[in-house]
C-alpha cells in the first residue's frame, strides 16, 4: 500500500524539492530555445545543441562503450556545412570511420541504409548521411538518453546550471 509523500522523511522531499527547481530551470531554458520553424527543441536536440551538455551526454556514452554513436552525430553535422569541393573526401572518412564493417567506430545502422549509404558515397551531396544520421538520433533518443537522465553526469550537468 502506498502511504504517499508523508510517509518520506523531509530530507529526501527536501532533495526532491531542490530537484523539482533545478529541473524546471532546465525545462524553461529548454522552453526559450527554438528551431527555425518556431517548434520548441526536443530535449537531446537541445543537450546536443549545448557545449556543456554534449559533454556530459559524451562521457555518459563513453562509460556505456556507445560514444560512437554522439561521434557520429557530430562528424555528419560537421559534413553538412561541409564545401562542395570537400564533401568527397569527408564522405569517404565518415564512411571509414563509421559505417564500414570493420569501422574503428562502427554505428548499429541496419543493413539497408548502410547499403545506401554505400551506393551514394561515390557522388556525395550535403545530405548524404541524413538518413544515418537521423536513425542514430532517435537511437540515442530511445535508449541512450533517459538512461543518460538518471544517470550521474546528468546530475552533474544540472547542478552546474
Amino acid at each position: 500500500m502506498c502511504k504517499g509523500l508523508s510517509s518520506l522523511p523531509s530530507s529526501c522531499l527536501e532533495k526532491a524539492k531542490e530537484m523539482r527547481v533545478k529541473l524546471s530551470h532546465l525545462a524553461e531554458t529548454h522552453h526559450k530555445q527554438r528551431v527555425q520553424d518556431g517548434k520548441a527543441l526536443q530535449d537531446l536536440e537541445t543537450l546536443l545543441n549545448s557545449k556543456s551538455g554534449r559533454q556530459a551526454f559524451r562521457e555518459f556514452l563513453r562509460s556505456e562503450f556507445s560514444e560512437e554513436n554522439l561521434e557520429f552525430w557530430l562528424a555528419c553535422e560537421d559534413y553538412r556545412v561541409t564545401s562542395l569541393n570537400l564533401q568527397k573526401t569527408k564522405s569517404s572518412s565518415i564512411y571509414n570511420q563509421f559505417i564500414n564493417l570493420d569501422a574503428p567506430q562502427e554505428v548499429n545502422l541496419d543493413a539497408e541504409t548502410r547499403e545506401a549509404l554505400l551506393s551514394v558515397t561515390a557522388s556525395p551531396c550535403a545530405d548524404t548521411f541524413n538518413n544515418a544520421q537521423q536513425r542514430i538520433y532517435s537511437l540515442m533518443a530511445k535508449d541512450s538518453f533517459p538512461r543518460f537522465l538518471r544517470s550521474p553526469q546528468c546530475m552533474e550537468a544540472i547542478k552546474a546550471l
